[in-house]
């Protein structure tokens, strides 16, 4: 397993050694976005599922030795073929660092979408390079975690909830998954089981009834009613830390409604998907 270069620097598999003495352990531990380093890999699709007719739900696994590192939030490029390229969020938690997951949304257009609903397969390969964005959980604070996931902004959301319910915290993690239409929230059963099987959290599903991505003015002002029944119903909201992604249009009218109660910038934060 080990080259005899390694082995001349001192390198063992801790799985085939033991111990006698104190041992100090050296790990490279990210504090930030700015200690993950830009990687490109070669990943296999180990499946392709389809959610419903928009959307499909793509595993990609990566080489045991050439994971991937990145923080629950980022993004990363997706490349098959020589043309076809996507920025897509991972849908995943950073936790299992092999078996990537993205949301995979149709549309026209779109020849990324299309070749990974049409022709991708089982086993093809997939270059991801990346990750990047900012978009990521701040693990020192103590407030209540509040997410807000318009349509597919689900799939960065799921993987900071992912990741918040791998460090235990004793706050509460509250998700408002808000739809376009029925279709539009298309893994319903994960938030479910979250739900039933965790204490400290709590999942609210609501429908818009119109497109979140195409907000004229009756349908910004529709919205902004909801939040204000969210507010009304949950005050408490405004003293948790609140990350909200989705289409711009809809993740604009909901960071300027909670930055007009009052919540500072550094509470707020937001990714576009």
């Amino acid at each position: 397993m080990l080259s005899e270069s390694e082995k001349a620097q001192g390198y063992a598999l801790l799985c085939s050694n033991t111990a006698v003495t104190d041992v100090e352990v050296e790990a490279p531990v990210a504090g930030g976005v700015q200690d993950i380093p830009y990687q490109e890999i070669a990943a296999k699709v180990k499946s392709v599922d389809l959610l419903n007719q928009d959307m499909a739900l793509l595993h990609l696994q990566t080489p045991r030795s050439t994971r991937l590192r990145f923080l629950a939030g980022q993004s990363v490029t997706l490349r098959v073929g020589d043309a076809f390229t996507a920025g897509l969020p991972v849908a995943s938690c950073p936790c299992d660092d092999r078996n990537i997951l993205f949301h995979v949304r149709r549309m026209p257009g779109n020849l990324f979408a299309d070749y990974v609903f049409d022709r991708l397969k089982p086993g093809e390969v997939v270059a991801i390079e990346g990750p990047e964005g900012e978009f990521v959980l701040q693990e020192k604070i103590t407030r209540p975690l509040y997410f807000f996931a318009f349509d597919t902004g689900f799939a960065p959301v799921k993987s900071l909830i992912e990741h918040a319910m791998s460090l235990e915290p004793e706050e509460t993690i509250n998700l408002y998954w808000i739809g376009s239409g029925e279709s539009s929230i298309y893994l319903p059963n994960v938030p479910r089981a979250w739900a039933d099987a965790l204490d400290n959290f709590r999942y609210t599903r609501l429908v818009a009834g119109h497109d979140l991505s195409n907000l004229k003015q009756l349908r910004e002002a529709a919205l902004r009613t909801m939040l204000e029944g969210i507010i009304n119903a949950h005050p408490e909201v405004a003293d948790g830390d609140l990350y909200i992604a989705g289409p711009e249009a809809a993740s604009r009218v909901a960071e300027n409604f909670f930055l007009g109660l009052g919540l500072p910038k550094t509470r707020v934060f937001l990714a576009f998907s």
